[in-house]
């Protein structure tokens, strides 16, 4: 049984990959930056305290751990000292792998938040740690979220651009997949089933939601927009995810695309 730390054991998607690595039999503790936690029925994972962003506590949440997921993010200042932290205590610690969650195309769409994803990335594969990097497509919550911030709009504004979302389950599984590998490095990124349009998206979240609103696509000038028509979010190849995000709309809102 291997002791696993995880940032972010509470979040979207370190909720179920907790529960997934406690299935396979492994020892999860969760970083919680209190000493209070959500109480849940029957036994869970271990809740330890430590602070990502000072660095205080991590050094008695790392001893002992043999493989960290760091899942956590709290935006691009953060997320870049969150890294520094967990790579100072981790070689501390003596940890034999650290697991990095971060998002397809980082590396080509020019945004403060997957600048940052960079940083960490670069702070990891130069810090000699036994490591594994992980890009994975933005989830389909992201999508909905897009959607839902618009709920007071007359007409869906939608990006004029494909996108290729994928299910948090399927990241999950993937992440659980990477720990019994052992170190990889980077490996190969993960995106969702099927390429959509943001105006099939749109319509889809719509006839979920039970709205009529009609639906306006939008190009923007720059090149962060340049950089997403360009497709450079996107998995090229095999894109490893299972579930569409028409079923996903069905699995939250109960109704079909």
């Amino acid at each position: 049984m291997t002791t696993i730390l995880v940032t972010g054991g509470t979040g979207t998607l370190g909720a179920p990959t907790v529960t997934l690595l406690r299935a396979a039999g492994h020892g999860v503790r969760v970083l919680s930056r209190t000493a209070s936690h959500p109480a849940g029925p029957g036994p869970g994972p271990a809740f330890v305290t430590g602070d990502l962003t000072t660095g205080g506590g991590l050094r008695e949440a790392f001893d002992g751990v043999e493989t960290v997921l760091h899942l956590a993010t709290r935006g691009p200042r953060a997320d870049v000292e969150m890294g520094r932290h967990v790579v100072a205590a981790a070689r501390d610690a003596g940890v034999g792998h650290v697991v990095f969650q971060s998002i397809v195309g980082v590396d080509r769409i020019p945004l403060g938040y997957y600048t940052a994803k960079v940083e960490v990335e670069d702070l990891l594969a130069a810090s000699g740690l036994p490591h594994t990097i992980l890009r994975a497509t933005q989830f389909h919550e992201f999508v909905d979220n897009l959607f839902i911030a618009q709920r007071f709009s007359p007409v869906l504004l939608t990006p004029a651009l494909e996108v290729q979302p994928i299910a948090v389950p399927d990241v999950a599984a993937r992440l659980v997949e990477i720990v019994a590998a052992g170190p990889s490095g980077r490996v190969a990124d993960v995106g969702g089933p099927e390429r959509i349009t943001g105006r099939e998206a749109a319509r889809a979240w719509l006839r979920a939601t039970g709205s009529r609103r009609g639906v306006a696509r939008v190009r923007l000038p720059g090149r962060t927009f340049g950089a997403y028509a360009a497709g450079h979010h996107m998995v090229r190849g095999e894109p490893g995810g299972t579930r569409t995000y028409g079923q996903h709309l069905v699995e939250r809102y109960g109704r079909s695309r």
